[in-house]
């Protein structure tokens, strides 16, 4: 049965419940009967939760689409208005705002359950009508738990407010997460591609119809592409699609025995996107375009993995990141992967032809540093325990039905108008950088490889205020004319073109990593700096906040991902000069993303190893040499204990190339080989690459 006909079906057998629901909702805004501190609290939740459904009503009837643009406009400002700009102080949404009001534990569990409530806005505009029963149930049970409150003469226990939302959580796994998981490979959940391929792409109303918060990012950018010819719009989609099937081809994986790929992007990219699913037909595949999700159930904290519209406040999504430590426990998680394994079991024929996710970034925003609020949850030592271990256990899991070593992947990534007011240059100078002659990187690259294939290790030296002075070991060849140490990155999985990677030896690998500024994952840090010990993280610290135990724990929450330590995963050289002149040039060094920034000077990942599920597979580079760098003394321990080997994290870290004073290769015999000195490219046969940074001096 297709998932419009079973979603049909849902929505029937929810309807009499759904309308009690929304009856009970518009009583609670005439009524009196909570604690009078709370009145305000369920009134504004219940109007919320109504308005919603006023939206749901208005596509069913096709009511929405008579709307003129700036009638969209006004109730998509309207949804998203309580969590942004200084209305977020007084919102309830914000934890801060809600402990001051109930108390703290009190407050952060309505405050959650606000964010619940607003999690329903795709919802209505999906016309879920049994997600948005489950949701307004939910609130029903609580206001009711407060009425008996105020009829009995007690005080809410949170503890009651939080058995609530564990049983809803514990409950609904099945309906949610179920869900969650058949999105992810599933093409007959078509709302997205529908859209995208059904809509008129020349009238901005259609933005509006995906439920997703919409700035002048997303209309600039749907704007600025219908001016592009249409040649360049399929040049975009040609990189895209291509990198994604060269990708295959490349780690001898068979696409042929694929026929789904998840096609992951922001909102305003339509016109390239129905593009990109043209041609991954021609390939024998078809499109999962699922959304970010925006339930505590099914996010992974304030990580937006998915189709997804602009982030209304980035403050408030690090603010409700951790909301799960307010009722996660062992049965939780168990329930959870319980969840997974039923799902993936009863359709494995489907999970085997997934072929993997097909990401298209953006990048431009204003770098964001988030607040820390005391207030916020946050997981105790004991809780970021369990959280790992889920997030262990579910990659395993996903792995044995998804299997690393049959999928692929590929990034490109695109500016958005708030870059500046020079966006539209340098949407063209970064369509440019996406398309640079591979062949000519792949030769400078190999001379390069040539000469790191001869080393025992690499030695990295910061300069002037740059304090990095990094050793990093190198395994040894065994057949020096059939084996590799460094891939050569020329532009597949990975666009733009421009690197040469390893996974390092980790024993050996020691020294401090430091760069004054960088933005990763939405993130910026300042003055940030790693020290390692045998490949492995053993401090670390940065300059965001006054605190210097305030920057650790943001360090621990976003870069080692809740771990106590991180191995070295990968060492690479980036080459793409072009890109690195570019982001001088218009002065957005810091709003370039790690998958562009990562070519423009060395860089380091923290994490996994680029090879992670697929280390057993042969790879090689164009020149037929097998790269025998794919594994690490961590990644090996999965031979004997999968739960060991993998973080399920992979963070870039990069120095530019004018905080460098040297990198060298230096040889078993002691001889060093120098590759870049004072930010310029010194060994002969890669001088080519210095010619943009020249033209920029």
């Amino acid at each position: 049965m297709r998932a419009e006909e079973i979603q049909k079906k849902k929505n029937e057998q929810y309807r009499e419940r759904h309308e009690l629901a929304v009856e009970r909702l518009e009583q609670i805004g005439t009524e009196r009967t909570v604690p009078e501190e709370y009145l305000d609290y369920f009134q504004k939740t219940a109007a919320f939760l109504l308005k919603l459904e006023n939206v749901r009503q208005m596509i069913v009837s096709g009511q929405w689409e008579q709307l003129s643009l700036e009638e969209m406009q006004k109730i998509n400002r309207d949804l998203y208005s309580d969590i942004t700009g200084a209305d977020y102080k007084k919102s309830y949404g914000n934890p801060a705002y809600a402990a001051g009001r109930f108390g703290l534990e009190t407050g952060r569990l309505l405050s959650l359950l606000y964010a619940e409530a607003r999690a329903g806005i795709p919802w209505s505009f999906e016309n879920r009508i049994d997600y948005l029963t489950i949701l307004s149930e939910l609130f029903i049970e609580v206001y009711n738990y407060f009425e008996n409150c105020l009829e009995e003469g007690n005080g809410p226990e949170k503890d009651r407010i939080r058995h609530i939302i564990y049983w809803y959580a514990s409950d609904y796994c099945d309906v949610f997460l179920a869900d969650r998981v058949l999105e992810q490979i599933d093409p007959e959940y078509t709302f997205a591609a529908e859209l995208i391929e059904n809509s008129d792409l020349d009238d901005d109303r259609y933005l509006y119809r995906f439920g997703e918060s919409i700035t002048e990012n997303e209309l600039g950018t749907a704007r600025h592409l219908r001016t592009l010819p249409e040649e360049t719009l399929q040049k975009m989609a040609d990189v895209y699609t291509e990198g994604y099937r060269i990708g295959f081809i490349n780690t001898g994986k068979d696409l042929s025995r694929k026929s789904v790929v998840n096609i992951r992007y922001s909102l305003g990219f339509e016109k390239v996107i129905r593009l990109a699913i043209e041609n991954f037909r021609k390939m024998g595949l078809k499109p999962v375009i699922y959304r970010a999700a925006s339930s505590v159930i099914t996010k992974r904290e304030h990580h937006r993995i998915g189709y997804c519209g602009a982030a209304a406040n980035p403050q408030y999504d690090y603010d409700h990141r951790q909301d799960q430590a307010l009722f996660m426990d062992k049965r939780y998680i168990e329930r959870r992967l319980e969840v997974m394994r039923t799902v993936y079991e009863q359709n494995r024929e489907l999970t085997a032809q997934f072929a993997g996710p097909a990401v298209m970034e953006t990048f431009g925003e204003a770098p964001f540093s988030p607040k820390t609020v005391k207030e916020a949850p946050a997981y105790t030592p004991e809780l970021r325990k369990l959280a790992l271990e889920y997030d262990s256990r579910s990659g395993q899991l996903t792995n044995e039905y998804i299997k690393g070593e049959e999928r692929s992947f590929t990034i490109v990534a695109y500016p958005v108008p708030e870059i500046g007011p020079d966006y539209p240059e340098i949407f063209n100078q970064v369509i440019r950088i996406n398309t640079l002659d591979a062949k000519l990187y792949e030769r400078v690259q190999q001379t390069m490889i040539d000469a790191l294939d001869q080393g025992e290790y690499v030695h990295i030296k910061g300069a002037g205020p740059n304090r990095t002075d990094m050793k990093v070991m190198l395994h040894p060849l065994n057949d020096p004319a059939r084996e590799t140490k460094f891939e050569n990155c020329v532009a597949d999985v990975n666009i733009p073109v421009g690197e040469v990677f390893t996974s390092p030896v980790l024993e050996g690998t020691s020294g401090t990593l430091h760069v004054t500024r960088v933005y990763l994952e939405g993130l910026q840090y300042r003055d940030l700096e790693l020290v390692f010990e045998d490949g492995r993280i053993t401090d670390y610290r940065c300059g965001n906040f006054d605190s210097e135990e305030e920057g650790r724990r943001y360090l621990s929450d976003n870069v080692l991902k809740n771990h106590s330590s991180l191995p070295l995963g990968e060492f690479a050289i980036g080459t793409n000069t072009t890109a690195y002149v570019t982001a001088k040039k218009f002065g957005i060094e810091d709003k370039m993303p790690i998958l562009i920034a990562e070519k423009t000077g060395p860089h380091f990942a923290v994490g996994d190893t680029c090879y992670s599920w697929s280390e057993d597979i042969r790879v090689y580079n164009p020149n037929g040499k097998e790269i025998i760098a794919r594994d690490n003394s961590v990644s090996l321990q999965r031979k004997t204990d999968i739960s060991k080997a993998y973080f399920h994290c992979h963070t870039d870290i990069t120095i530019p190339y004018e905080e460098l004073e040297e990198i060298s290769v230096v040889t078993k015999e002691g001889k060093h080989i120098i590759l870049i000195k004072d930010g310029k490219f010194v060994l002969p046969g890669t001088e080519v690459l210095n010619e943009p940074l020249n033209r920029m001096s």
